[in-house]
């Protein structure tokens, strides 16, 4: 009998592969897996799974905790999850390379206060995020925008074949520095500036380098599908893995859509481009009230939005261009005004546009210009917008992977914030597995663990198994639910009993340990 670090006894293993569960014990010696069967052995700390599911820690595809892990290392809102690993640097905005910080933060309502910018590269940034002591781990990609933003500005313009060869060099830098991916976020501006010409070059590159592609499409309404070709083009000549992020169809008009989008998908991969995607369980997004102006009129950023909206012909090309999409693809309903900085609305927080304007006696789109103005452009939102049944539809698919597209937040806060960011993966285990039967267990844990792995040539975790890392949650498949609602977001998720990172336990009964062994997962340096 050997004795190892630590040995949880007695659980029901889901490997993470979707095969079947069986019946072991589980060894871990140093931060590995070195035991996992039913001979006897014994452990300098015992954990009783007994009648617990025992599965790889959940790998959370699409995350923004980049912008809050530095100032909320813990990551509680994660571990009570089973999350073990966030991979940042999604829809095109990382925080590096940095070369003009007042121009990046100007552009991004991601990136905010909660940063020491202490770097300009993925190295910096990853020793910035080591200092500070995460409880789980992270895996940085680099965001496209990032990239253009640090070469060419804010120009809504082609890059000239310099400019271009610059932000392949940053490509190739975060490459050898460890990224694991190259984002775009080509729904908003200045990623919506960018043309074939450049994303091709710029995925090449990260092809080139193994990284994957993943992206926040040009468009996820009613020209969905031609943005799903956009993005598989973008792979298919040069070979590359492609991740569309948060898959969905928002508006009224585009309900129903999801099916169609997800035969293109099969179509790509029955041609041999590989292609999958990710979604989270719920029918709201999270993004900005800027997001729904045309993108022109974004040219220059924020502050020369507010400018043109000063323009009275512009205010009304831009009100007009907005108006046309309600009822489509823009629901003044379902737009929930989620945070604002002090301002004329700010007692309106956690309410509608359309509620809003009711009060005001205003037109809804006017409405939203005015709030726009008058909390300087910076207004985070949740919109409502999404099917039921495209959601559902996107869950079941085989290759598409769970993900919060949240970030690390803390326990208690103020606001209106999106519950993916507290509830996700205990979501889907609960209610589309448990409750409404829609996945089976083990597939549900696959899309969480060795699925994500595999989109990032993760090797070493995602699945069970003797050499693996011992990221590992445990919990109780009858009770484990999320409790965050978008009325009262800032609660944590119940039935994660026992997580480890790195095979030291964060989580034991329940209750966090305050052991704090993440780290910034670097795929260059032989270190995933």
């Amino acid at each position: 009998m050997s004795a190892y670090d630590v040995v949880i006894r007695n659980g029901t293993i889901l490997d993470g592969t979707g095969e079947a569960p069986f019946h072991a014990d589980l060894g871990i010696t140093g931060h590995r897996i070195t035991a996992l069967g039913t001979g006897a052995i014994s452990g300098k700390m015992e954990i009783d799974a007994t009648d617990l599911v025992v599965c790889p820690g959940f790998i959370d595809l699409h995350s923004h905790a980049d912008y809050t892990i530095e100032s909320a290392p813990e990551a509680t809102t994660q571990i009570h999850q089973g999350v073990t690993t966030l991979v940042t640097g999604n829809c095109g905005w990382s925080p590096f390379p940095v070369q003009d910080l007042p121009e990046l933060q100007r552009w991004s309502t991601f990136l905010g206060p909660d940063l020491s910018w202490s770097w300009t590269d993925l190295q910096g940034f990853a020793q910035a995020v080591d200092r500070a002591r995460p409880t789980i781990n992270i895996a940085p990609q680099v965001g496209h925008v990032t990239v253009r933003l640090a070469v060419m500005g804010s120009s809504e313009r082609e890059p000239t074949d310099s400019e271009l060869r610059d932000m392949v060099h940053f490509v190739h830098e975060a490459a050898d520095q460890g990224a694991w991916g190259l984002s775009s976020g080509l729904i908003y501006a200045p990623g919506s500036f960018a043309q074939e010409r450049e994303m091709r070059a710029l995925v090449a590159a990260a092809t080139a380098a193994d990284l994957l592609y993943s992206t926040h499409m040009r468009d996820e309404t009613s020209s969905l599908l031609h943005a799903v070709d956009e993005a598989i083009a973008a792979v298919e000549d040069c070979g590359g893995r492609l991740e569309i992020s948060h898959l969905k169809a928002m508006g009224p008009a585009n309900h129903g859509m999801l099916p169609a989008a997800l035969a293109r998908i099969d179509a790509a991969r029955a041609r041999g481009v590989d292609v999958a995607a990710d979604v989270y369980p719920y029918t709201a997004s999270g993004t900005t009230l800027v997001s729904r102006t045309p993108t022109w009129s974004q040219d220059g950023g924020i502050d020369a939005l507010l400018e043109r909206l000063g323009d009275p012909l512009l205010r009304a090309r831009i009100s007009g261009e907005i108006q046309a999409r309600v009822g489509v693809d823009i629901d003044l309903s379902g737009i929930v005004i989620s945070e604002l900085s002090p301002g004329r609305f700010n007692e309106f927080v956690g309410r509608s546009v359309a509620d809003i304007a009711d009060v005001h006696e205003l037109d809804g789109v006017e409405l939203m210009l005015q709030i726009l103005e008058a909390h300087s452009g910076v207004v985070p939102i949740i919109n409502h917008s999404m099917s039921p049944a495209d959601v559902d539809a996107a869950l079941g698919h085989p290759h598409v992977s769970v993900a919060s597209d949240g970030a690390v937040m803390s326990a208690q806060g103020q606001g209106s914030t999106h519950p993916r960011s507290f509830g996700t993966f205990p979501r889907v285990l609960g209610r589309n597995v448990r409750e409404s039967k829609r996945l089976q267990l083990p597939e549900a844990i696959r899309k969480m663990t060795s699925l994500p792995a595999a989109r990032l040539h993760m090797r070493d975790r995602g699945v069970l198994g003797i050499g693996r890392v011992a990221d590992i949650a445990v919990f109780d498949a009858g009770t484990i639910l999320d409790h965050s609602t978008y009325a009262d977001p800032w609660q944590l998720s119940s039935g994660v009993h026992h997580v480890l990172v790195s095979g030291v336990p964060v989580m034991l009964d329940q209750k966090p340990t305050r052991a704090r062994p993440g780290r910034v997962l670097l795929k260059r340096q032989g270190t995933h």
